[in-house]
């Protein structure tokens, strides 16, 4: 127990320590962010035709809109629009390093042991990210596409505009990207003791309830399949959690002097 202690001790720092440590991540992370955004703006264009895609393949669906193309109501919008792709896409490029300053600048509060993950939790981090994202991109976007489209209010036709069409589909890739960091968000509070895998386990019938609320507070269309679509990851992610909260606390039996939560037991 001394020398766990003692682990804790190496990585601890006075407050204004911790702001300076903060201050140099954040600029870090804001650098390597400016850097992705100006790699992505040269191939900001392919990468909004990759985000069409969704769009394209739902809009075969509904013959009469075939010919819909998309518009914008000033002339610099492609450039704004541009820039948006770009910015947005340079966060997913650059996660890989900024979830890695994150670990480190909460690597001090950590045992000595567990400051040596800190490639593993920025690379992991980044994959849940970019894979909540795509799951969002190959699997949920052309339902959604496809449902809403086939509504038909008064025989109305769309008149899609780019910078609407990003905004959407910006907004729902970054929530299931958000969505996809639950298991390390539960691995943090299992860490400090809020939460155990037994806790988590007998709130599970209530988190169904929640995820299903969430789906629809956190997708901005307010078609149910998106909802559903968003409701099922959580839910099978939130039961992911449980096991990495058990692992959690089965290394913590291991530590000499450990006390086990009423939870726990």
């Amino acid at each position: 127990m001394a020398a766990s202690e003692s682990d804790l001790d190496d990585g601890r720092m006075p407050f204004l320590e911790h702001l300076r440590e903060f201050r140099s991540r954040l600029r870090n992370s804001a650098i390597a962010f400016m850097i992705a955004t100006v790699a992505c703006w040269f191939y900001a264009g392919k990468i909004y035709e990759a985000l069409l895609e969704p769009y394209q393949k739902a809009i075969v669906h509904h013959p009469k809109l075939a010919t819909t193309t998309m518009k914008y109501n000033v002339i610099t919008e492609p450039f704004w629009v541009g820039m948006s792709v770009a910015m947005w896409s340079g966060i997913f490029a650059a996660s890989p390093f900024i979830f890695y300053q994150l670990w480190k600048f909460i690597a001090p509060g950590l045992y000595k042991s567990e400051r040596r993950m800190g490639l593993v939790f920025s690379i992991l981090s980044a994959m849940f990210f970019i894979g909540g994202a795509v799951f969002c991109h190959q699997l949920v976007l052309e339902p959604m596409f496809d449902y809403l489209l086939g509504m038909d209010i008064g025989n109305a036709e769309p008149a899609l505009t780019i910078s609407g069409y990003l905004d959407l589909t910006r907004d729902m890739m970054l929530a299931f990207g958000a969505v996809f960091e639950m298991p390390f968000v539960i691995y943090f509070l299992a860490k400090i003791g809020l939460v155990t895998h037994k806790s988590l386990w007998r709130f599970n019938r209530w988190f169904v309830v929640i995820a299903f609320i969430l789906g629809a507070v956190l997708t901005p269309s307010a078609d149910p399949i998106s909802q559903c679509l968003m409701a099922l990851p959580m839910i099978a992610l939130y039961n992911l959690s449980i096991i990495v909260a058990w692992l959690v606390v089965r290394n913590k039996r291991k530590q000499p002097g450990y006390e086990a939560m009423p939870d726990e037991e």
